[in-house]
């Protein structure tokens, strides 16, 4: 049996930033790949969106307070200077989020250097923990004991590169209850009226979508599947059923295009030309000069400014770039992300029932709960 002061499962983001907090005491990283910092690895294109110019509790699905209370302790400021002193100074690129310069192994390289003092087990999966008078960690070819142990090992999203529910059966075990998951920043598939747009596979153009009290304007991305994009990513962390509204003319008045002019419905607008055609048919116009359009038509063409629609579902976890919901966050003590029901138990990262928005904000909340952890 291995004896460690600490022990910590998943070594991603979280679980990287937690070792390297605690890197002077006995502790052991037990992750299910064969390489540290998998998901690190692949994220923002392979040059990791670690975090973002403006980083609140609004970005977020969840408890405001709680995720206010730690993110203010170690803001998107403080990661990039955690991470400019270790040689890496992520640049500031496309929707106000920062990137690094050359490749995620920027970062990767950097907690390489700051666990050399942890000791790894890789391509081992966790089975159970109980605990007596220490932690007992059993995986699938060990066992463990620990005084204290850290659960980061993520959600559900990406399965190819080891997720698992293994953060939510050992929470559940204590007795820790888990609020509802479900595929996050994720495509939507999409009713049969609306088969038209997977007629538009591989078009990408500026819409906003409004979805309870969220909106966003940014890029949409036909696929064969449904629709995807920022856009679609980020409406999907909010939606749950019922309606979305899209506005394929964000901050354009339709009157003004459509306003004695000669030109053909498809030249008139300012959309990509397969776009109008396969719309026109959908809504059942004839590509006709402005000027002959009669009102129902017009007004059929409006709903370019407000089109509601309900997705029929989205594309999975393997597909989804985060888990929405997990662990009950009113069960972790925000001081320390110590469990309220067990001594030296604690959570961090998106295995709790915090989500982000598209745009680095889930990676600046798995350090951000990494470096609140006080054990």
């Amino acid at each position: 049996m291995h004896k460690f002061d600490i022990v910590i499962i998943g070594a991603g983001a979280s679980g990287l930033m937690a070792a390297s907090k605690y890197r002077e005491k006995n502790v052991a990283i037990i992750d299910s790949n064969g390489k540290i910092a998998e998901k690190i690895k692949i994220s923002g294109g392979g040059k990791c969106n670690v975090t973002n110019v403006n980083v609140n509790a609004q970005n977020y699905l969840g408890d405001s307070t709680f995720i206010s209370e730690i993110l203010n302790d170690f803001d998107q400021n403080k990661l990039l200077s955690f991470l400019k002193i270790r040689g890496c100074t992520p640049i500031l690129k496309k929707e106000h989020q920062y990137f690094c310069k050359q490749s995620a192994s920027e970062i990767i390289n950097i907690f390489r250097d700051e666990i050399k003092s942890s000791t790894l087990f890789l391509n081992q999966s966790v089975l159970s923990i109980t605990k007596q008078e220490y932690f007992i960690i059993q995986t699938d070819r060990e066992i463990f004991e620990a005084k204290q142990v850290v659960v980061a090992s993520g959600g559900l999203s990406y399965p190819k590169i080891g997720a698992s529910a293994i953060a939510y059966d050992i929470a559940q075990s204590f007795g820790h209850n888990i609020c509802k998951t479900s595929p996050a920043l994720v495509g939507f598939t999409v009713q049969k009226d609306q088969f038209w747009m997977k007629e538009l596979s591989g078009i990408s153009m500026k819409v906003q979508c409004k979805v309870a009290n969220k909106s966003f304007c940014q890029d949409l991305l036909f696929a064969h599947k449904g629709i995807s994009g920022p856009v679609v990513l980020n409406t999907s962390l909010y939606w749950q059923k019922g309606l979305i509204e899209m506005d394929f003319l964000p901050n354009i008045s339709l009157k003004k295009y459509l306003k004695n002019s000669n030109k053909l419905i498809s030249s008139a607008l300012p959309l990509p030309k397969r776009f109008i055609k396969v719309f026109l048919a959908h809504v059942k116009i004839n590509d006709k000069p402005v000027s002959a359009m009669n009102d129902e038509e017009i007004q059929k063409l409006s709903i370019l400014k407000n089109y509601a629609f309900a997705p029929a579902g989205n594309f999975g976890y393997s597909k989804a770039e985060v888990t929405r919901g997990g662990i009950n966050t009113d069960e972790i003590n925000s001081d320390t992300m110590m469990s309220k029901l067990v001594d030296n138990l604690y959570f961090i990262g998106e295995c709790l029932d915090v989500t982000g928005e598209l745009g680095g904000y889930n990676f600046q909340w798995a350090f951000s709960s990494a470096k609140k952890l006080t054990l």
